[in-house]
Formats: structure tokens, C-alpha cells, sequence
């Protein structure tokens, strides 16, 4: 059977000061797909222990998703910290710049230098469109295990999970 972890990220998780919805949603999902849910583990912001715990989790697990940490602030570390869990570098994505851009546009605002930030991906990354807001999730497929990362943004996680990880899943794996 496939199995999976979870890897929720953000130090106001870590400290209790705001509740995980995320990881409730997602273990029902993976449940449904016939996926195995192994270990669910939460971390705060620090990148060399974001890694850690992607390559410690890639070891047990064939899918790591995680959630949270994909902000343009300094405290979102999740893309840096899948490029080191990769030995890889971080790259700019032109065309999700754009993207981003654009959705700042609509809404009638200036994106800042900080939103830059979320246009860069690991080198390895494969982009996944973000339908509802401005931090794109992105997936990486090495050597037979996937790793999924995902907004923290609960409504965001949850419409790019549906949207576009199920499919890919399904696309990966023999499930339900």
C-alpha cells in the first residue's frame, strides 16, 4: 500500500497559536485514494529542520505533503527548504512572476519585492497553479517517492489538493 506523511509548517502551528485544519482535510483525502497515512509531524520555521524532516519522512513514506510556508515573508521557508532537502538550487519562474503579478493587479495592488520570492522554486520543482491565491504550490518526483507542497491558507491547500494533487496521484500511484 502507498503510503504518506504529512509535514505541517509554521511556528504558530508549533506554538498552538492558530489550529491545524489542514492535516484533518488531508487524511481523509489520502484515505479515500487508498493511501496509507504513516506520520504527521509539525514543525516551525526553520529551514535546516524543514530538510531534515522532508528527507527523514521521504525515507519511510513514498508522498511528503506539506503545508504552510510558501508566503513571500521571511518566515515562510518551505521552498528553501525543499531545495536543500534536494541538494538543489533555487530557480526564477518568469512565468509564475506573472502569475503572481497579475493576481496582485486584479485586486488592485502593487506586489512588493517580498512576493518576488515566491516565483522561485528548486531547481527539480514542478510549478502546480495556486487558483486561489498568490503562493503557488509546487511538487518534486525523485527516485520513486513524491513530495507535495502545499499553502498553509486552508482554502487554498484544499482547492489545489482536489485540482491538481489528486490527479497527479492518481497518475503516480495505483489507488482506490
Amino acid at each position: 500500500m502507498t503510503q504518506a506523511e504529512i509535514i505541517t509548517i509554521g511556528t504558530e502551528l508549533l506554538l498552538g497559536e492558530i489550529q491545524d485544519t489542514n492535516t484533518r482535510h488531508l487524511a481523509r483525502q489520502l484515505r479515500q485514494l487508498g493511501i496509507d497515512l504513516f506520520r504527521v509531524t509539525t514543525i516551525g520555521d526553520n529551514p535546516l529542520r524543514i530538510a531534515d524532516m522532508i528527507r527523514e519522512s521521504l525515507s519511510r513514506a513514498d508522498i511528503v505533503i506539506t503545508t504552510g510556508g510558501l508566503g513571500p515573508t521571511i518566515d515562510d521557508p518551505t521552498r528553501n527548504a525543499a531545495a536543500i532537502a534536494f541538494n538543489v538550487e533555487m530557480i526564477f519562474h518568469a512565468d509564475l512572476w506573472k502569475e503572481i503579478y497579475q493576481r496582485f493587479q486584479v485586486r488592485g495592488i502593487i506586489p512588493s519585492d517580498n512576493n518576488q520570492k515566491q516565483a522561485y522554486l528548486p531547481a527539480s520543482a514542478v510549478a502546480i497553479h495556486n487558483p486561489v491565491g498568490t503562493a503557488p504550490a509546487f511538487y518534486i518526483a525523485d527516485q520513486g517517492k513524491l513530495l507535495v507542497c502545499l499553502p498553509g491558507v486552508p482554502a487554498e491547500m484544499e482547492t489545489i489538493f482536489q485540482e491538481s494533487v489528486v490527479p497527479l496521484l492518481r497518475e503516480q500511484y495505483t489507488l482506490c
